[in-house]
């Protein structure tokens, strides 16, 4: 029951809905502006809580995991087979953490770009 006082403390389903919109958008901005970074999903089936992108090359993927990792951005190596990044900007997620991400993707792209 904590979990469901917590959504309804913060306004409910609808809010969440809006909310991590808000949140995946600061992302996907990065991603669609770049000629950097390419998203593994369509436009269109893009999730609002699992953001799978990657860089040009697999060892970029590597050095963008490893760099996030040392300013605090955790668990973003993506999946063992495709690869690339995942961030998961689930309900507890704040925006904070999706423009924290931005900037540091943007940062990542003109160092390494």
């Amino acid at each position: 029951g904590v979990m469901i006082k917590w959504i309804l403390a913060k306004g409910g389903l609808a809010y969440f809905e809006k909310f991590n919109a808000q949140k995946a958008k600061v992302i996907y901005d990065v991603i669609d502006a770049s000629g950097f970074y390419t998203g593994h999903a369509r436009p269109d089936s893009r999730s609002l809580m699992n953001l799978t992108f990657r860089c040009p090359t697999p060892e970029l993927d590597d050095r963008f995991c490893t760099q996030a990792e040392k300013e605090g951005l955790d668990c973003l190596r993506g999946h063992r087979v495709t690869g690339g990044m995942r961030a998961s900007l689930y309900n507890a997620m704040p925006m904070e953490g999706a423009h924290a991400l931005a900037q540091f993707m943007r940062e990542f792209e003109r160092t390494n770009g």
